[in-house]
This record gives C-alpha cells, sequence and structure tokens, in this order.
C-alpha cells in the first residue's frame, strides 16, 4: 500500500517544500522551541510526526525526538503480506531515510532498537533500556500493542507457534517454514488479521495445505453478517484455504522436541499440522505507563485518555492501540491516524480555532483479503445491535425511548422489538456479490452497510454517513441505479427573464440570434435592450449569445468589445507579461485602433486589470476616466445623483465607540442608514460635494473605506464562532477579520465576497459567497464559487479540514487565478462552470498545483496585497483630488435634482418617474445662440481617455466633455430617468464610423457627441439630448453657444424636470399598514415599549445634548 493511503497526504512532498522555504529564508530561526518525546516509531507515531512538522514547519515551535524499539523506521504494518514477495524492509518504509534528513535543523532525530523501560512524569524524563535519560517536555506514547498468544493452551511456547505483527514475526516464520516443506499450515482466528495471515503463509508456497481455524460460524464475524461471512467463506476456499468453521483450539501437540505436530480442538477433533500461526487479536502495550503510574484502563489495558489524548500525567499524551478511551481500544490504524490527526492540531492550531476532541471513531474498512473485495462502512450492524445513534442529532446525544419494565416484560413474552432500521440487500452468488445497506425507517439516512465483491461505491457511502446528510435518492437507486430520465435541457426557459430593466427575455435573445438579427454581443443589446440597463444581466446574455451561437455552428468571439480582439484573460496576460501600465500604452499595444478612447465596455474592464496588477489610485490623472461612477468618486451612486457611505467593517465586527462615529455623522449629514447583508452600515443620500467631509470624520474616528463602491471584496461576513457562540467549534470572528483585511481593497473583475461560519450550522451562509469557510473539527472546509443574484448558486467544496495556518495560502491561490484568468463581469460561479473541468480542475491547479503556478499565484497576491492603501485617506491628502467633489465646476451652488420623502422616520429619494422624457432635445432650434464662458480650460485634464466637467448656467445644468483636444457640450440630464448625471459617464469612440459618444453611468444610455447624429441615444430611439457648440480660447476660458438664459431654463431647466413625490409616491402597502396597526403588541418606530419612555429621537436628543449623565454628557 502506498504512502498516501495512510499518511498525511503532504507527507512526501513536505522535503521539497522545506527546502523551498529555506531558499526563501521563510523558516523561523530563533524561536523558543519545546521538546516533543515520541516513544514508538509506528504508523501512528510517524503520522504524528508528519502532521506535526506539516503544521510546524512555519512556526518552528517543536524539535521532536522519537524513540522506536524495533530496528526499523516506520514501516507499512496493514501491508505486511507483501514482504513475502519482496523479502526487502526498506520495501515497507512509510518514509525513507533522507525524509527523516530533510526536515529542519534540529526539529527531528531519532533513535532506533532502543526500548524505554521508564517514566518519570514529575521529572519530566524517560529512561530507556541503553541507560540513557531523555527529558521532555510533551510526551507522546505511541507503544501500539502486542499479537495475543493463547497461554493457557496447552503447548503455545512448542516450535512452529508464531504471531503475526511485525517484521521480525514474519522473518522467523519465513526461516521456519523452509525447514517444513510439504507440511500442512495453520492459522487461528479468522478476522481480518487471520486472513491476511493465511495469506502470507499461501504465499510462502513452502506447506502442501494452509487451514484456517474460526471459532465463529463465519469469518470476519466483527465486520459482516452471517450471509456476507459466509460469501467470503466460499470465495477464499474456491483459492486454495481450508476453512475450519466453530472450531476452538483446546491444545497444540507436540513431539519429543516440542515441535509442532498438530492441534486437538475443544471438541475432540484432532488436526495434523506443523506449524501454527496465532492471529486472534491484540493486547495494547501499556506496561511501562503503568509502572510509572500513569492510569491505565484495568478490564482490557490501555493507557487511559481524555478526549484531547491528555492522559492522567501532566504533558503526557498516547496515540494508536496503545490508549484506551472510554474503555475501548481500537486495532484499526484509522483511529489511531485520526488521534495522532487530533493531537498534532491542537498542539499547532488551537490557538486559532477551538481545539478538536476524539469522539466515536468510523471504524469502516475496505480490504483485499486473499484476492476478494470486502468493505463495511458506518454502523454496519444496526439492524442486528439497534443504530448506535440516530443521524439527526450530534454525535453522542442519548437514544431516545429508552425501554422501561413494561417493554423488558413485553420483550420476554413476545420476543425482541423490530429494529428500528431497515435493510436492502442484494446477494449475486453467480457473481460472488453482496450488498447490504442499512436506512432509517423512513429511508432518508444511510446508517451503513457491508460489500463483498463490488465495493467500488466504497469511497461514496462512506462519507453519505459521517457527514449525516439527508438522501436525495430514494434508497433503491443505490442498488439499481439512477433511473433515465429525459434530458430537460438548459436550465433556463425560454420565457425567463433575463433583463429586468427592459423585460427581456430568454427567448428574446436566442429568437434575434436565431433569425440572423443578431450577430454579435453588440447587436444584441441594440436589438433587444438587454444589458443597456444596469449591465448587470451582461454575462447570463453573454452565456445565452454564445450557446446559441455554438447550437448554430457559429463562431463564437471573446473580445472584449470592438477595440479590442482578445478576451479579458488574454489581455491581462499581455498586460502582465509586457508590464503596461496606462491605457494609452494598452490602447496602442493591443487595440484596433491605437488612437482610440475606448468605450464603457473597455475602460473599466482595463481599469480592473491595471488596479488588479499595480493597485494605484483609481483617481489618479490617466486612471479616472476610465472607471464607471461609483469608483471615480470612491462611492455608490444612488438615482437621485447621491452616493452612499460604507466604512470598512472587516468580519461584522465593530466597537461602540465607532457605531458613535457612524451614528454621529449619519444624523450630521441626514443620511439614510441601513445594515447591509453583508454586516456593515450603509448611509445614504450623500451628496458629491459632502463626501471628502464625511471621510475626513469616519478616518479622524479610526475608519476606513469600506471599497463598497468598486469591484473587489466587499465583506467577510461570520457569525460569532467560538467568540460567543456556545455552539461554536472554530474562531469565525478572527478568521474572518483576518480576511477581510488581507484581501481589502484588492481590484477583480467582478465584487468578492466571503464569509467564515464556526460550524455546521452555517449562520454566515458561507455556502453562498464566491469563498466561504465553515469551521470542523480538524480545521475549516473551504468552500468556492457561491453567488446570489439573478442566478443564485451553491458554492463547491475547494478543500476539506483545512488547518487555519493553510487558508490563506488556498486563497492566494484562487483568487489570483480567478483574477487572471476570468471573463470580463463574470462573478466567481460563472468562472467556474465555464471553467474546463470545473471544481475539479480547479481542485488540481490550486491544491495539486498542476500548472505549476502555485508559488506565482502565492507571490502575486502578496505584492498585490503588500501595496494596501485607504483611497479616501489618498484624497484627503491631495487638494487636486479634493477639487473633483464639487457639484458644478463653475459655481459653488447646490441643486436638489430629486424631492427627498420621509420614511420610517429616515429619509430617501421621491420614486423614479414612471415614463421617460420623449422630447425631441436633439431636433430642438433656438432662437439665438451666443458664446458664453463656463469653465476655465485647466480643469480639463488631456488624457487618452477624456475628461468631462459640469457646469451650471441660470438653472439649467451642463456637461463639457474634452477628448483628444477638441470640446463637446450637452445637457447634463439623461432623459430616461431625468438624472442629471451625464458628466460622470464613460466616453467612447468608434474609430470606423467616426461616432463619440458619452455613457450614462445610471442605466447605460449612449449619447452621440459630434456630427450630424450629435444628440441621438444610440440604444434607445424614445430619447435624445441637446448639445451645443464649445471652444476654449487664448483667454484660457471654455465657451459654450447657448440660448438665452430664460428659453434654456424653459426647456432644460432643473426645476422643471426635478422629481417630486406628488408624481411618484404610490401607497402600495396602505392595505398591509392597516393590518399591523391592528396586531397586538405594535407601536410607533420610534416610541417606546415603556411608559413614559423618551422614544428613539428624544432619547437621542438628551444623550447629544448631554442631559443624559449631566451637562458633560456621557462618561464612556
Amino acid at each position: 500500500m502506498s504512502n498516501s493511503e495512510w499518511n498525511d497526504a503532504e507527507a512526501n512532498v513536505l522535503p521539497e517544500k522545506i527546502e523551498k522555504m529555506e531558499e526563501r529564508d521563510e523558516i523561523p530561526k530563533d524561536t523558543k522551541r519545546k521538546r516533543i518525546v515520541v516513544v514508538g516509531l509506528g504508523m501512528v507515531g510517524i503520522s504524528f510526526i508528519e502532521k506535526l512538522m506539516k503544521f510546524d514547519v512555519k512556526r518552528r515551535e517543536y524539535d521532536v525526538i522519537v524513540i522506536g524499539e524495533e530496528p526499523h523506521l516506520a514501516y507499512n504494518r496493514v501491508g505486511l503480506t507483501s514482504f513475502f514477495q519482496h523479502r526487502q524492509v526498506e520495501n515497507l518504509y512509510l518514509n525513507p531515510a533522507s525524509w527523516y534528513a530533510s526536515m529542519p535543523e534540529g526539529s527531528l532525530s531519532y533513535h532506533l532498537n532502543t526500548l524505554v523501560t521508564s517514566i518519570d512524569t514529575e521529572m519530566k524524563t524517560v529512561e530507556t533500556s541503553k541507560g540513557d535519560t531523555v527529558p521532555y517536555e510533551i510526551l507522546v506514547l505511541a507503544t501500539g500493542s502486542d499479537a495475543l498468544l493463547p497461554k493457557h493452551t496447552p503447548g503455545h511456547d512448542a516450535k512452529g507457534v508464531f504471531v503475526y505483527r511485525t517484521i521480525d514475526d514474519l522473518q522467523k516464520l519465513i526461516e521456519f517454514a523452509a525447514t517444513k516443506t510439504g507440511g500442512v499450515g495453520a492459522v487461528v482466528g479468522g478476522g481480518l488479521l487471520g486472513l491476511e495471515a493465511a495469506k502470507a503463509m499461501m504465499d510462502l508456497e513452502q506447506f502442501k495445505k494452509v487451514k484456517l481455524i474460526e471459532r465463529n460460524r463465519w469469518v470476519l464475524s466483527r465486520q459482516l453478517d452471517g450471509d456476507a461471512g459466509s460469501m467470503v467463506v466460499e470465495q477464499v476456499t474456491a483459492l486454495g484455504l481450508d476453512v475450519l468453521l466453530s472450531k476452538r483450539v483446546g491444545k497444540i501437540s507436540t513431539d519429543e522436541g516440542n515441535n509442532v505436530t498438530g492441534v486437538t480442538f475443544e471438541d475432540g477433533e484432532k488436526m495434523d499440522c506443523s506449524c501454527i500461526c496465532f492471529a486472534i487479536g491484540i493486547k495494547a502495550r501499556d506496561e511501562v505507563a503503568r509502572k510509572s503510574g500513569i492510569k491505565c484502563a484495568d478490564r482490557g489495558g490501555g493507557i487511559v485518555i481524555n478526549p484531547d489524548m491528555s492522559t492522567s500525567a501532566p504533558d503526557v499524551y498516547a496515540v494508536g492501540e496503545c490508549a484506551s478511551w472510554e474503555n475501548q481500544t481500537f486495532g484499526l490504524i484509522a483511529p489511531g491516524i485520526e488521534m495522532a490527526d487530533i493531537l498534532a492540531f491542537n498542539l499547532t492550531q488551537a490557538k486559532a480555532h477551538a481545539p478538536r476532541s476524539f469522539k466515536s471513531p468510523d471504524l469502516s474498512t475496505k480490504l483485499k483479503l486473499l484476492g476478494v473485495e470486502v468493505a463495511s462502512f458506518g454502523d454496519f450492524f444496526a439492524d442486528r445491535d439497534g443504530p448506535k445513534d440516530s443521524p439527526m442529532k450530534p454525535h453522542g446525544a442519548k437514544k431516545e425511548g429508552g425501554r422501561d419494565s413494561n417493554d423488558r416484560v413485553k420483550g420476554l413474552t413476545e420476543g425482541p422489538p423490530p429494529s428500528p432500521v431497515k435493510a436492502l440487500t442484494y446477494k449475486d452468488p453467480f457473481q460472488q456479490v453482496y450488498k447490504k445497506y442499512l436506512f432509517t425507517m423512513d429511508g432518508k439516512y444511510l446508517l451503513g452497510g457491508m460489500m463483498i465483491g463490488d465495493t467500488k461505491d466504497y469511497v461514496k457511502l462512506v462519507p453519505m454517513v459521517r457527514n449525516r446528510k439527508a438522501l436525495d435518492v430514494p434508497p433503491s437507486e443505490f442498488i439499481l441505479g439512477a433511473s433515465k430520465g429525459e434530458d430537460d435541457g438548459d436550465d433556463l426557459e425560454d420565457d425567463t427573464q433575463i433583463c429586468s430593466c427592459h423585460n427581456v427575455l430568454k427567448g428574446d435573445v436566442t429568437k434575434a440570434v436565431k433569425d440572423g438579427t443578431c450577430k454579435s454581443i453588440g447587436d444584441v443589446k441594440s436589438c433587444t435592450k438587454a444589458g443597456t440597463g444596469c449591465g448587470g444581466c451582461m454575462p447570463l446574455v453573454q452565456t445565452i449569445f454564445n450557446k446559441t451561437m455554438s447550437s448554430m455552428g457559429q463562431e463564437v468571439k471573446n473580445h472584449l468589445c470592438p477595440h479590442f480582439e482578445y478576451s479579458r484573460a488574454d489581455l491581462f496576460n499581455i498586460i502582465y507579461v509586457k508590464k503596461l501600465q496606462s491605457f494609452g500604452e494598452i490602447m496602442e499595444q493591443c487595440g484596433k485602433d491605437p488612437t482610440s478612447l475606448g468605450c464603457e465596455a473597455c475602460k473599466p474592464t482595463v481599469g480592473s486589470i491595471i488596479a488588479s496588477l499595480y493597485n494605484k489610485h483609481i483617481m489618479d490623472e490617466g486612471r479616472m476616466g476610465l472607471q464607471e461612477t461609483n469608483d471615480r468618486f470612491l462611492a455608490n451612486i444612488q438615482r437621485n445623483g447621491t452616493f452612499s457611505v460604507v466604512p470598512r467593517v472587516s468580519g461584522g465586527e465593530i466597537t461602540a465607540n465607532k457605531l458613535i462615529v457612524i451614528g454621529t455623522v449619519a444624523k450630521k449629514y441626514d443620511l439614510y442608514c441601513k445594515i447591509t447583508g453583508g454586516q456593515r452600515i450603509d448611509m445614504f443620500g450623500a451628496k458629491k460635494h459632502d463626501l471628502p467631509k464625511i471621510w475626513q470624520e469616519l478616518i479622524d474616528g479610526g475608519m476606513e473605506s469600506g471599497h463598497a463602491y468598486a469591484k473587489s471584496l466587499r465583506t467577510v461576513k461570520s457569525c460569532v464562532g467560538t467568540s460567543w457562540c456556545r455552539f461554536g467549534i472554530g474562531d469565525s470572528v478572527g478568521m474572518a477579520v483576518r480576511l477581510e483585511e488581507r484581501y481589502k481593497s484588492i481590484r477583480s473583475p467582478h465584487k468578492i465576497k466571503g464569509g467564515v461560519s464556526g460550524c455546521v450550522r452555517e449562520c454566515a451562509e458561507a455556502q453562498n459567497k464566491d469563498f466561504g469557510l465553515i469551521a470542523t473539527e480538524k480545521g475549516f472546509n473551504v468552500f468556492v464559487g457561491g453567488n446570489g443574484g439573478a442566478k443564485p448558486r451553491h458554492s463547491e467544496l475547494l478543500a476539506k479540514d483545512v488547518p487555519p495556518d493553510d487558508v490563506v495560502p488556498i486563497l492566494d491561490r484562487y483568487l489570483s487565478f480567478y483574477i487572471r484568468t476570468v471573463d470580463k463581469l463574470q462573478r466567481t460561479a460563472r468562472w467556474i462552470e465555464n471553467l474546463p473541468g470545473g471544481i475539479k480542475y480547479l481542485r488540481e491547479v490550486i491544491l495539486e498545483d498542476k500548472l505549476g503556478i502555485a508559488a506565482d499565484l502565492e507571490q502575486q497576491m502578496e505584492d498585490l496585497v503588500g501595496s494596501f492603501f485607504c483611497e479616501w485617506t489618498e484624497v484627503l491628502k491631495s487638494p487636486e483630488k479634493m477639487k473633483l467633489f464639487s457639484q458644478f465646476g463653475n459655481t459653488d451652488e447646490e441643486v436638489e435634482t430629486v424631492e427627498l420623502v420621509e420614511d420610517r422616520s429616515q429619509h430617501r429619494p421621491a420614486m423614479w418617474p414612471k415614463g421617460v422624457v420623449t422630447e425631441d432635445f436633439k431636433g430642438k432650434k433656438w432662437s439665438s445662440l451666443s458664446w458664453q464662458p463656463l469653465a476655465k480650460s485647466e480643469q480639463f485634464f488631456d488624457t487618452p481617455t477624456g475628461s468631462s466637467l459640469a457646469v451650471k448656467r441660470g438653472d439649467t445644468q451642463l456637461a463639457i466633455f474634452k477628448v483628444k483636444g477638441q470640446y463637446y457640450a450637452s445637457q447634463q440630464m439623461c432623459p430616461h430617468r431625468r438624472a442629471f448625471v451625464l458628466s460622470d459617464g464613460l466616453i467612447g469612440d468608434d474609430g470606423k464610423t467616426d461616432k463619440l459618444w458619452v455613457s450614462c453611468p445610471i442605466h447605460k444610455r449612449n449619447y452621440e457627441l459630434k456630427g450630424a447624429d450629435a444628440g441621438k441615444c444610440g440604444n434607445d430611439e424614445n430619447v435624445s439630448i441637446a448639445t451645443f457648440p464649445v471652444e476654449a480660447r487664448e483667454d484660457g476660458l471654455v465657451y459654450v453657444k447657448l440660448p438665452p438664459v430664460e428659453e434654456l431654463d424653459g426647456v432644460l431647466g432643473t426645476e422643471k424636470y426635478k422629481v417630486r413625490k406628488e408624481e411618484t409616491e404610490t401607497h402600495e402597502f396602505d392595505a398591509v399598514d392597516k393590518k399591523l396597526k391592528t396586531m397586538k403588541g405594535r407601536k410607533a418606530i420610534q416610541a417606546s415599549h415603556l411608559e413614559n419612555g423618551l422614544g428613539e429621537e428624544a432619547k437621542a436628543r438628551k444623550i447629544l445634548s448631554g442631559g443624559e449623565r449631566g451637562s458633560q454628557g456621557i462618561d464612556w
């Protein structure tokens, strides 16, 4: 059996990992280290050492000394049978000698062929058979067990009696068998070890016949029922093994030289043989511990351990077959490996996670014995003994329905009650296949089972039992397989709405593509208007377009936009390799037209790539024109042209002081407050010119930008975990805070959300996040690729039981790989769905380093997180950036464009107007035009992306643009929703058609700025805008040719198009409110339930005025 089957999956690569870490000088050198002494270098001992080394290599908190009694390094005891073929001890070694030598200097040393004879728990030393005294700070006993030899049986000490346990036992058996060629070999014991021993004696080919003696009515009675065990007997008999059932050895017969000649059974029958190998069980090796005063079990033996592997002696632990847990010792390797894993974890990871505890172990077994596939899993005797516990209750919960005296009397008279489980059995005597699966009475949970002959489903069934999750298929499918239903086609039907802004159905898109109307994604947007609103549906629209084109045999080009003949991933790699840092450089080297301005599709994508690689300030000259309005002003634009403010609240954890700061700011600037789904506070209604003042106060109070405006990490949501919750097993808040602090400000192709739950109750909803962690007893399960939105997706498991120390490297790789390879505006959910090979391929890349880029991905993220800065702090330090936050470039006046409505004691903007403004502004004939100076030339930047400015004349708002040295002017209002925002839109062009347009930042209406079509909307024929001649003169001013003030205001005045509550507000909740008012216990939102209570407003006013605790206010 391979090393990886029994030892830690990273054991083989640990030397290479250490070598790389030493090259990068990443291993701590001058740490204070404790000495751990491990007694026993068996499979469990080496497992503990491997896991400890893996966890500790980044910490260097321990030095390990291991003392082994045998003259060999740790070897695979489960694979002893193979020794008869190769006779090479080194072939059984779990790790070669070079593995031990490759560990960090001083971290691991070993002593072989050395027996520990005593332990002094007060002085903390161990004595060895060689006279050495070895001090310890932590002692781990992994002394294993001895094979049982029935010393009460006459002849047990005869020549030719062996046990089957160690390499030394095998070598003695081989030497003896060579002297008894042609005799009969006997094995006593029909369990797992007995069948292994029988195979070993058959492989020796020295015996004429090998016979197996079993006291029960079938073999493997601890794993199989009578039917299954009898089928195994049939199969091994056919292979040449004689099986004697229901036989007990009473005496071993010998000759005058004390050589074995045969056995006499307890029933008087005799059998000739020349060699006997006992495989009847094991006894825990607890003699040194017992002699040293460490508590051991009286019945059955073993060193008594607590759930954390600790013993009665301080700093002494026991693991493996020598340990007694709840009066049980375990002869299987799996429980010992689990004990080793728990102890190594607790010694290294429990600072950031709840300590793990040993619980009822999984005794599932899958082996190939004498060529016969045998497996048992879960509660495989639940039908015989009753279920150990219910899968619908936590492990260890007491069984319900204890039997009272009446039940016991009834049992004596009417027999035992029926088993509370149902068995599904399949038996094929022709193919020698047997399967029995045990379910709860309702068939919703799999409890356990056993298999003979066909065990391929074992790996699927064991997790089902272990995870205790309800089944989503009927039990019959486990035997018969799933019925073949008809393919139901794609996930979405043609009548599914895919664009809510314009009520576009999936069928509208597929029909337009199939009839030839639309041959590009741009055509789809023009024809159906899908994606021309908020743009949130574009990834889905793109997918539908691609699939429809492919179904017609048409080539689908994944180009970014008409300006770049590259996909987003291709463009990222070009920019990364060539180290391009500006839009001008990128357009010159990668664009179809080197002089192009780009468009609303490629500019944000290029801006995102530059930010993901170099993390420069997005408001710097040359980068600001790439960003949407949200990024441009570091705040989310809302429907009335105001902005929202969201400070960072890492992991959802916030102090009372910061709450006071937020509350004070919100009250001062009359901001609407709401708790977000990501556990932070969103403040709405901030005016552009107030944003710097608001952030000045927040940052002064110890806060920083929450990047709610950016395509970046938003939040890492958390439950309270072990900080407070009695069910928590992981520090979810601590982990969430650390992850959010690490990845904050990182720009990505789309927003990223995370979550960390402290237990399987999943209160943080981590399984619908781009990355999510759920604490397990062994660490954290890492989930990826989940999201809500128009097409919700449950996340998929990337890695299981990840120790806290290893979470960050895995997420570093995952996020870096996502940023490198994803398409534009694609969430992680769609990315994984479209990734060739899906989650399986992602695991290979991230966990197994299939592409050999893991170190590069980690370094890329390390460089990126190392460049962090608070964007708002930098704005407040820059007078030039501060100037950009005025409402108008030519006056300090402030103008409201949407009336406010009081709603639930806060103010919000009036609802959207129901219709669009269809007036033909483009074709408006003015009585006269005259040049008016409205701005200064120095207020505009000469950048490849263009610059813009809002100005005011009379009651009319105008937008002025400078593009490639030329000026353009238009009205500021977008007629679609009467939003005064066009100066904040992205500018685009098309060199082939000589078109230039501005894209409204609210719903992406594209208005042309030059030529005969100036003022026309390219993607909505119902709306248009007025444009005006503009020029810059030598006096340094920019002039716009406008009609008289009264005439202009009569057509475009702000008051005329101000959104008023009388025209938009409805009373949709009137009926609901009537019901609420009649409900018992309801109160007004601001009121107090207490008699004479002040209520919200009066209480807050009293606190703020100092009346709560005297004239000086509250003494915090």
